[in-house]
C-alpha cells in the first residue's frame, strides 16, 4: 500500500507541521488532548499495524473516539503527514567531521536503515511528493552538510545526496516486506523457499548450467548474521557492499581534478 504524503488541506498541513503560532489553539474549554499526543499514539498504531490504520484505532489508544481527534488534526491524511515527520524527529540532525565525511556518512546511513526497521510504515509514504515538515527537511540537511564538506560542487552533491538517500530506503524495504510476508500470506519464509526451490530444482535440474553467473555469486557465502531469515541476511549484505560502493565512488569523484 503506498500513500501519497500532502493529500490534505495545504495552509492547514503545514501550519501543522511546522507549529505555526495559533495552530494548535482551540475555542472552548481548555483541551485534554494535544496534536502531539495524537501523533504519539498514531505512530504506535502504524508500528503494530502499518499505514492502514485507522482513526478509530488511534482514538482508542488515547481512550477516546475517533470524532474526538478531528478537533485537532483535521484527518486521516494531515496525520500521516504529521506521524511521518515527527518521526524523523529522532534522527540526529547533525554528524562530527573529526575523521572526516566518510565515517559520518556511513553513520548516517546505518541510522537511516535502523529507522527503516522501527517504522517500515514510514517507507509506504511515497517520495514522490515529500512531507515537507521541519525534520524531513533536518534529516536530509544532516547528510547534505556531511557531503558538503567533501568540497564537490552543489551540482555533483544534489545527485550523491539522492543516490544514497534512495539506495538505504531501497535495500530497507526489502527487509520491511520479508518481515511482512509471512503474515500477509500465511506461509513463513522458510516454508516457502524450501516448497518452491524443491519444486524448481526438479523441474529444472540444470539450473546452475543455464544461468552459471547467478550460482556464482552464490558460492561461498556467510550470513552477515546467522540469527537473521536468508532474505534479511541477503539484503544486509547488499546495504552494507551496495553503502561502500557508493561511498567508494563519492571518494573518487573528490579524488578527481
Amino acid at each position: 500500500m503506498v500513500v501519497y504524503a500532502g493529500q490534505g488541506d495545504p495552509r492547514r498541513s503545514i501550519e501543522l507541521l511546522w507549529r505555526a503560532a495559533g495552530a494548535e489553539k482551540r475555542p472552548g474549554p481548555k483541551p485534554g488532548l494535544s496534536v502531539d499526543a495524537i501523533v504519539d499514539a498514531a505512530i504506535a498504531v502504524a508500528d503494530e499495524e502499518g499505514i492502514a490504520f485507522s482513526m478509530r484505532a488511534v482514538g482508542e489508544r488515547l481512550g477516546r473516539t475517533a470524532m474526538a481527534l478531528y478537533t485537532y488534526v483535521p484527518g486521516k491524511n494531515e496525520l500521516v503527514d504529521l506521524m511521518y515527520d515527527r518521526a524523523m524527529a529522532e534522527l540526529p540532525t547533525s554528524y562530527p567531521l573529526d575523521d572526516g565525511w566518510r565515517p559520518a556518512a556511513t553513520r548516517w546511513a546505518h541510522d537511516m536503515w535502523e529507522f527503516y526497521g522501527r517504522h517500515p510504515w514510514v517507507m509506504q509514504v511515497s517520495q514522490a511528493r515529500p512531507v515537507l515538515g521541519p525534520h524531513e527537511f533536518a534529516v536530509i540537511e544532516a547528510l547534505a552538510t556531511i557531503l558538503v564538506s567533501t568540497g564537490l560542487p552543489g551540482r555533483e552533491l544534489r545527485g550523491i545526496v539522492g543516490a544514497i538517500n534512495y539506495f538505504v530506503r531501497g535495500a530497507a524495504q526489502t527487509i520491511a516486506e520479508a518481515r511482512a510476508a509471512g503474515g500477509a500470506t500465511g506461509e513463513a519464509d522458510e516454508e516457502w523457499w524450501y516448497a518452491r526451490s524443491a519444486v524448481l530444482l526438479e523441474i529444472e535440474p540444470d539450473l546452475e548450467k543455464k544461468f552459471p553467473m547467478l550460482h556464482l555469486l552464490e558460492q561461498d557465502r556467510e550470513p552477515v548474521d546467522p540469527e537473521l531469515p536468508y532474505l534479511e541476511n541477503d539484503a544486509l549484505e547488499n546495504f552494507r557492499n551496495g553503502l561502500r560502493v557508493l561511498l567508494d565512488g563519492v571518494e573518487g569523484a573528490v579524488a578527481k581534478p
